[in-house]
């Protein structure tokens, strides 16, 4: 992975926030690769990302694709990928819905069930590892806390937009200006 090579250069840090999705992106994929690489030194057959699914599963029993991709925040495609994944290991049943024959209702597998101990033993110690990774100190939720609010009134679409919009926009007013 490039991430492990040793760099004397990092061009992402030295952009600071200009590269912001970048960096979160690269912690991201650090994270996950390196529970990958734990979950296949233990011989256990499920993806980091699912963990977020068997948790909202357990506690909720039975939901909706859409459901749980409302609870997650994700998108429709990703969420449809990840649960036939998921589906496809014996993790999760889906099951026509009774009422409304159009919606399909997920739940947990006695496979999932039965691996959900050693699952939350997993999962503390993930986190555990993050909280003494952070040093204790939780304020940078704060700020991603923040950041998801903006975003959710104006989206990064629009403020980028606006931004490359509004200095063009500029740009000709000072162009006409001179001549």
């Amino acid at each position: 992975m490039l991430y492990t090579l040793k760099m004397e250069r990092d061009f992402i840090k030295e952009l600071g926030y200009r590269a912001l999705d970048n960096r979160l992106k690269r912690l991201s994929d650090r994270m996950v690769h390196d529970t990958r690489k734990f979950f296949k030194k233990i011989d256990l057959d499920v993806e980091p990302s699912w963990h977020l699914v068997f948790k909202l599963l357990k506690e909720k029993d039975m939901l909706t694709m859409v459901e749980i991709a409302e609870h997650l925040g994700y998108s429709h495609p990703s969420m449809v990928v990840m649960l036939k994944k998921m589906a496809a290991k014996g993790y999760i049943i889906s099951e026509r819905d009774s009422v409304d024959k159009r919606k399909y209702n997920i739940k947990l597998t006695r496979k999932s069930y039965d691996l959900l101990p050693e699952l939350e033993q997993i999962w503390i110690s993930c986190e555990n590892a993050i909280f003494k990774l952070l040093k204790e100190d939780l304020s940078i939720l704060h700020y991603l806390d923040q950041i998801e609010e903006s975003l959710k009134t104006v989206s990064f679409n629009e403020r980028f937009c606006n931004e490359y919009y509004d200095k063009i926009e500029n740009t000709k007013h000072k162009v006409v200006k001179l001549t």
